[in-house]
């Protein structure tokens, strides 16, 4: 069992994580009107004392503790580490995510810190958004000085305001809706003082609203957290640690995505080079911006400039064809920034290592130029750091437009691209690194095999894998995954100029339907699998005006009742509907009754007359299109049915 301690935003994104499981546990918070909705879990409301916590725990046999409270819950936390260490229980903390810290703000270590330097620096009036319990603790400067407390509009809160001998008048209500801009504006306040609470408490919004009007900004410090705790910043990195803690909790485990292999590789490499140690893990930055750390296989030196590192795909219980291949990246820095002709020219390649073939290694693709203003004069481009991605073995080369990348260049997305560059450079941005140019050479040693068992040949990616992901996380048996692939698919049936895009369930159908279009380029055929309505809403979107759909007996009697989604798991076959249309069709009765004995929906192909036949798979056909033809208002849209020797109905 999982004991959850929230009440703030991430003690929801916890509560939704843990409900994926499906399995209960309790959630626990200091007051009952915290909000917060559970579908599997059990809602505790009131403190716990380390003598309290431990006995629900022994109790209610809990066996991990998540930590999802406020940062500055100091109280909180300790007893949750104190009971942590007394039980064995390990405990996730799910922090905030944090902005870097500015130096333009002044930083506190705590408040007897704050009040020192509000007074040295002479702030004589103050907005404080540290809330209501923080009052006490600036009795010394609102005692003497023109200060103002924003609270939470309830009784309680400025009871303990009163209770504390605040003014009254000097207390203004948080309102969600608030422009920050127009309460500063009415206070003139000299400065305003709040705490280091992330992104999600708003801190980033309440120092840029003081700065843009040159108000002083001071901020507490977060407190550091107790020793021991697996510290997670997001809701991927939660569920990867539950996985972590509690193996089982979750019937299937999640996995990474190839651009996150990719992108750990690559700052593996780049931190081999710049700290001359290797590496046995890297921690990278999600599109989302949290942060998670994954395995490093292998990261060695090549040179004093560069370094090769390998990261095993983990695609969790996805059934990827990638899953467990090695992802490769060679970087390689030289200080001085080069000119795009210099990029271009600049094609030699250390030794190899870690027992990579160095053909491997070798650049099969056009190179990417990633310039960025984030290192040096952005005025100056050749005072700026330069990343350059080249696709190495195993790689896919673009061959067809469609997919919104270049032709000829490294079959690697728009979404890994970027997570490879925001990673290098705050890597390099940490450490003030000088501009320079950074080359990366992605390689998948393996790639061109396993590329035979993906859709790449028929979107034009010739020799290898595509390096993919828009979270940076898989799912287990992700139908996201699949939409997007047939997304891409069709954006790439459209950019080849065919008039008619024909999608079939898989390849057997696709055979059979080729025959009826032979002039049909091979970017038109795209495969549905189950997802009927998802590739015809695509096409809709897409602005695809004609549109065949070959279909199979099997999915055929699914979609004529309303399944869109025609995958077992979701559906079955429906006897009784088939009966239904029996009837409506004028089968003998005797066809009608053995139709409620059949296994598979092919049978009906033998079972029913030929007259039948028409009969019965016309009004099948009618109740698809009544379905199916609403999702593609401004198209052409045909239904093949087609039996398992091919011929179309």
């Amino acid at each position: 069992m999982i004991l959850i301690f929230g009440g703030t935003t991430e003690g929801k994104a916890a509560v939704k994580v843990v409900d994926e499981a499906g399995q209960p546990y309790y959630y626990s918070t200091k007051g009952e009107w915290q909000e917060g909705s559970c579908l599997n879990g059990i809602r505790l409301s009131g403190g716990m004392d380390i003598n309290a916590m431990t006995h629900f725990c022994l109790d209610k046999e809990i066996r991990l503790l998540i930590d999802a409270a406020h940062p500055f819950a100091v109280q909180l936390h300790q007893t949750i580490a104190d009971a942590s260490e007394q039980l064995g229980i390990p405990v996730i903390r799910y922090e905030r995510i944090y902005p870097p810290r500015d130096k333009k703000i002044i930083w506190c270590e705590d408040y007897e810190d704050a009040v020192r330097k509000l007074k040295s620096k002479g702030i004589q009036r103050l907005l404080a958004l540290t809330g209501v319990q923080t009052i006490s603790k600036l009795r010394d400067y609102w005692k003497a000085h023109d200060c103002w407390f924003r609270v939470l509009q309830r009784k309680s809160s400025v009871q303990l305001a009163v209770n504390e001998g605040f003014p009254s008048e000097r207390i203004v209500f948080y309102h969600p809706e608030e422009d920050e801009n127009k309460l500063l504006s009415d206070l003139h306040p000299d400065a305003i003082i709040t705490k280091e609470s992330g992104e999600s408490g708003g801190f980033i919004e309440k120092v840029e609203a003081a700065q843009q009007i040159g108000i002083s900004v001071f901020v507490i410090k977060r407190p550091l957290l107790p020793d021991g705790f697996f510290a997670v910043n997001g809701e991927h990195g939660l569920r990867r640690a539950i996985e972590q803690f509690l193996p089982g909790f979750f019937p299937l485990r999640t996995g990474f995505t190839t651009g996150s292999c990719a992108t750990a590789a690559s700052v593996a490499a780049l931190n081999t080079i710049l700290t001359r140690r290797e590496q046995d893990s890297a921690t990278i930055l999600l599109p989302n911006g949290e942060s998670l750390s994954l395995a490093v296989n292998c990261s060695r030196l090549v040179s004093d400039h560069s370094a090769t590192s390998i990261v095993i795909k983990d695609a969790g219980d996805d059934p990827d064809v990638t899953n467990g291949i090695e992802i490769v990246a060679t970087v390689s820095v030289n200080d001085n920034t080069l000119s795009d002709d210099e990029i271009k020219k600049n094609q030699t390649m250390g030794g190899s290592i870690c027992e990579v073939d160095h053909s491997s290694l070798q650049r099969e693709t056009s190179p990417i130029i990633l310039r960025g203003i984030q290192n040096g004069n952005p005025k100056n481009p050749q005072k700026v750091t330069v990343i350059i991605l080249y696709g190495g073995i195993g790689i896919g080369r673009i061959t067809l437009p469609g997919l919104g990348l270049e032709i000829g260049g490294p079959a690697i997305n728009l979404t890994p691209r970027k997570m490879i560059e925001e990673n290098l450079r705050s890597l390099l941005a940490e450490i003030d690194y000088p501009p320079s140019t950074v080359t990366v050479t992605l390689s998948v040693p393996a790639g061109a095999e396993i590329a035979k068992r993906t859709f790449n040949p028929r979107l034009g990616i010739e020799g290898g894998i595509s390096i993919i992901g828009t979270s940076g996380i898989v799912k287990p048996f992700s139908s996201e995954a699949f939409v997007n692939s047939i997304r891409k698919e069709i954006e790439v049936a459209k950019a080849t100029g065919s008039d008619r895009l024909v999608i079939n369930s898989g390849a057997k159908s696709e055979r059979y339907v080729r025959r009826l279009y032979p002039d049909l380029p091979a970017q038109a055929f795209v495969h549905y699998g189950n997802f009927i309505g998802e590739t015809l809403k695509i096409a809709s979107e897409l602005d695809v005006r004609k549109v065949t759909l070959g279909i199979m007996i099997g999915k055929a009697v699914k979609l004529a009742e309303g399944s869109l989604d025609t995958h077992s798991k979701n559906t079955t076959m429906n006897r009784d509907f088939l009966q239904q249309i029996a009837k409506k069709a004028e089968c003998e009765l005797q066809n009608i009754d053995s139709i409620g004995n059949i296994t598979l929906a092919r049978e009906l192909w033998t079972l029913l007359s030929a007259d039948e036949q028409v009969r019965f798979f016309s009004l099948l056909l009618e109740n698809c299109q009544k379905h199916a033809t609403p999702l593609l208002p401004n198209g052409e849209f045909t239904i093949l049915l087609l039996n398992e020797e091919g011929t179309v109905f």
